[in-house]
């Protein structure tokens, strides 16, 4: 048996290959399936199997692609009801691939209808050495259960009991293989290290050493971070089967003229990619700004209108290609084209242009200090508990979409994240409600803090 992992950083997602001799299983696969068939070719293998471990909820799945390019069976969650062709697994059902068996265990809790694969290679003997545990087990976390509104304690309940009744009870060596890494916000602290043991997480995983269900339920239920909104969309789409990639042409390049027509149709929004200083600097008035270079899937998934269609500012022509495949992964496939010759372009055409200053913490805090300006922190909630500015003010910046009237839009907004990214996006949402005068805190709260103005 042979096991091979594929990382996407962003939505930091783990899937895997596992391989016999003439044919191969893949588990919880990208949208992108290119990698897959390239690597089973390299490997002189067949797909043969696709196998899910749950409906994911923070990105569009693989699995109609991988099955149109290779013809393999699709195995799902029977209680997922998926409406695709597939075969749906429960408890104590088994897949054979060659030598390789898959015991399916029900581990209801970060979804209600996961399940894992308990894997075992019977050339060398019927032990388990492997589990592929999707979102109920990660190294140095477990799935979070909060995601389904009025079952979060249901779930963690059975989270709990799945995990110490079945997970727990193979054998320590038994190597585990998540479905997600640090990053992602499925859980809360899993660990950078990319597979575990059984038995290692069973001495350092903070959750499984809770052993008492009603702490493990207010552990698993309190303080949680922040789920974006493409989460509730994504299980959905991977419930009903999404749209094949092989059907969505390439963005398109457009002229200034082009593109200013699309967005006057109503149905479109900008997407400006680039990085905040470029963004500072200039863009298109109206436009939404996340960086291609940070946590840009999660991110757009979390706050960009699903039902509009996407205008894309690029600095380099094949980012457009990058930013669509992104966009892809948690469910926007309506990417109409992207601005051709950049800001340079749209300038040069003489359409309206926007700014926003990047201003140094000495600058801010003389402005705060005199009343000339607000200081808006647009971090996580556990960033600002970890340390925040005297007299700043705390909005997450994905919810200033709906709490921007707590701001007076009069007022200059200076708004401050860890470095700069995410307050690029803030800004972007101030200005397209209406405020005068938006800047960015140069170096956001890490400059501050090592000024001396923020604990």
């Amino acid at each position: 048996m042979h096991i091979q992992q594929f990382f996407i950083p962003g939505i930091a997602h783990s899937s895997y290959i596992v391989a016999g001799k003439n044919a191969c299983a893949v588990i919880d696969p990208a949208r992108d399936v290119k990698r897959y068939i390239e690597a089973a070719r390299e490997m002189g293998v067949r797909i043969t199997h696709i196998m899910e471990t749950h409906l994911h909820a923070d990105f569009v799945s693989g699995h109609l692609d991988l099955a149109e390019e290779t013809g393999a069976e699709i195995y799902a969650p029977r209680s997922g009801k998926c409406t695709f062709p597939h075969r749906g697994l429960v408890e104590g059902d088994e897949v054979q691939l060659e030598d390789i068996v898959f015991c399916v265990i029900e581990t209801a809790g970060h979804t209600p209808e996961h399940i894992c694969y308990v894997t075992a290679d019977t050339s060398r003997g019927d032990t388990p050495v492997a589990l592929f545990s999707g979102d109920t087990l990660f190294v140095g976390d477990v799935g979070r259960p909060d995601l389904f509104p009025g079952k979060a304690e249901e779930l963690a309940s059975s989270l709990f009991s799945n995990l110490h009744n079945k997970i727990m009870t193979l054998p320590d060596e038994c190597e585990v293989y998540p479905a997600h890494g640090m990053g992602s916000l499925c859980g809360r602290m899993m660990a950078a290290k990319r597979m575990s043991t059984v038995g290692y997480e069973k001495k350092y995983n903070y959750a499984l050493k809770i052993r008492r269900i009603e702490d493990f339920v207010r552990a698993l239920t309190s303080d949680m971070p922040a789920a974006p909104d493409h989460f509730a969309r994504c299980s959905e789409i991977n419930r009903r089967g999404p749209l094949l990639m092989r059907d969505m042409k390439p963005p398109v390049a457009m002229e200034p003229v082009t593109f200013m027509r699309c967005m006057q149709g109503g149905d479109a929004v900008v997407l400006d990619t680039r990085s905040y200083p470029a963004f500072s600097g200039l863009h298109i008035p109206g436009s939404w700004h996340i960086d291609l270079s940070g946590n840009f899937a999660t991110q757009a998934g979390w706050v960009i209108p699903p039902e509009k269609e996407i205008l894309l500012v690029v600095e380099y022509a094949w980012q457009a290609k990058e930013a669509a495949l992104q966009l892809r992964r948690v469910g926007f496939d309506r990417i109409a084209g992207f601005l051709d010759g950049g800001l340079l372009a749209w300038g040069t055409a003489g359409y309206p242009i926007g700014r926003v200053p990047v201003v140094s913490p000495e600058e801010v805090n003389q402005l705060v200090r005199s009343g000339e300006a607000v200081l808006v922190d647009v971090r996580s909630w556990e960033e600002h508990q970890a340390g925040h500015a005297e007299g700043s003010i705390h909005i997450p910046w994905h919810d200033l979409r709906t709490r921007h009237g707590e701001l007076d839009p009069e007022t200059h907004t200076i708004v401050m994240c860890r470095g700069g990214q995410r307050a690029s996006i803030a800004a972007s949402i101030l200005l397209m409600h209406g405020f005068r005068l938006v800047s960015n805190l140069a170096g956001g709260f890490t400059a501050y803090q090592r000024a001396g103005f923020a604990e």
